[in-house]
């Protein structure tokens, strides 16, 4: 229901916006470029879409390999102490929390082509366990909250662009980008533990939380021990490393299990096809309403009014230049990709501004779009709780770039 009201906001938003720019502006290019827009956005859904089908294909086949093979109901005992905590709903042992520590783990080595065919398989496998098929359960909410808290140990991209941009020092983000992602994510997962009402005070989870920041940390300060040319071959060369050990290790499972790899991999493979036509009205829907509002100007009233009301109660305004960048992430990747590229290019890739930028790309990910996709692979309709506390971890993770750029570079 939430999901409904803000789709319909953007439009009559962008309409009412667009109007007046019209009326009182004499503005006659702002409907065109709405129009324009609306194709080009649609368009690229569906191209969003059908890329998707090839590497959905490919890695819900490993899946599918992993699963016969029992490496999947291994890791799921393995990981039941804390994921029983997390996901009390769920079945202990049951498969799924299998498939949903890769997605993580996928998403934590910046590993998208890998993550994105390891949350929907989740998701599918959570749907199976859900009483109402058309309503968002307690297990998938918790889920997507984790998945667009987007915590990521090694935000490769952010560095890459910043060394392109001619940053001197591109890894000079890397820390504050780790310490922000870490806070949303864990933001996230007490907001959503409050709806749900579970009880995170407990002796697993708190080990398991403490165990997490000391390996972050530790990473951390491995990391700053390395030059960046060594950072990026380091990154790069790991998390292709695990991925293809993944593979590898899936077909061994299978191998050993006595099954038929390679029928079982199309089998998983025809899921992956299936899975990639669902999710093409959802990706549509809310790409094209990101777009109509972008292009009806919305975006710059909003970012104008923010600065309006920060310079009109006396506070310090220098990083509203980078806001674009942080609404922007929870619509579209790409979007606030383009708006981070955008703030490098006019302030420098080493302002203050530029460097606040990277750091709201790196903090979250994109809420509606995984929204959208997640949900939309398996048909939920009431999204329940999964809207506020999937923002509500983006605002912690907006709120707290900011406060670590100022004690960084301010």
């Amino acid at each position: 229901m939430v999901l409904n009201y803000i789709w319909i906001a953007f439009f009559l938003l962008a309409f009412i916006i667009a109007l007046c720019k019209l009326l009182f502006m004499g503005d006659t290019e702002v409907f065109p470029a709405i129009m324009n827009s609306t194709f080009d956005t649609a368009k690229t859904a569906f191209e969003i879409s059908l890329g998707l089908t090839g590497v959905l294909s490919l890695w819900l086949g490993i899946m599918k390999i992993g699963e016969r093979g029992g490496l999947v109901n291994a890791l799921a005992r393995a990981l039941a102490p804390i994921f029983n905590h997390i996901f009390p709903d769920i079945p202990k042992g049951h498969p799924v929390t299998g498939t949903m520590f890769m997605n993580v783990a996928a998403n934590m080595l910046g590993l998208d082509n890998a993550a994105t065919p390891m949350g929907l398989k989740a998701m599918q496998e959570l749907q199976e366990l859900n009483p109402n098929k058309d309503t968002a359960s307690n297990p998938m909410i918790m889920f997507l909250v984790l998945n667009t808290s987007g915590l990521t140990l090694i935000p490769m991209s952010v560095l890459l662009y910043r060394t392109q941009l001619g940053a001197a020092q591109p890894t000079d983000v890397f820390i504050p980008i780790l310490i922000t992602t870490t806070i949303s994510t864990i933001a996230g997962l007490i907001i959503t533990s409050i709806y749900q009402r579970i009880n995170l005070l407990n002796r697993t989870m708190i080990l398991f939380l403490l165990g997490t920041c000391l390996f972050i940390a530790a990473g951390t300060w491995g990391v700053t021990m390395l030059s960046r040319v060594q950072i990026e071959i380091f990154s790069t060369t790991l998390a292709n490393v695990l991925l293809f050990a993944v593979i590898v290790l899936f077909i061994v499972s299978g191998i050993v299990s006595r099954i038929n790899v390679y029928e079982t991999f199309i089998e998983g493979a025809k899921e992956g096809f299936d899975t990639a036509i669902r999710i093409i009205p959802y990706m549509v829907a809310i790409l094209v309403a990101v777009g109509v509002f972008r292009a009806s100007g919305g975006m710059d009233v909003l970012i104008g009014a923010v600065a309006w009301c920060i310079e009109a109660c006396g506070g310090n305004s220098d990083f509203v230049g980078a806001l674009p960048t942080a609404i922007m992430k929870p619509l579209s990747g790409s979007g606030a990709r383009g708006m981070m590229i955008d703030a490098m290019t006019t302030y420098g890739a080493d302002s203050f501004v530029g460097r606040l930028a990277c750091i709201f790309q790196g903090a979250t990910d994109t809420t509606f779009y995984i929204l959208a996709v997640y949900f939309g692979s398996v048909g939920i309709r009431n999204t329940r709780h999964a809207v506020p506390c999937g923002l509500f971890a983006d605002l912690a993770g907006i709120l707290a770039a900011i406060v670590i750029a100022y004690i960084f570079f301010g």
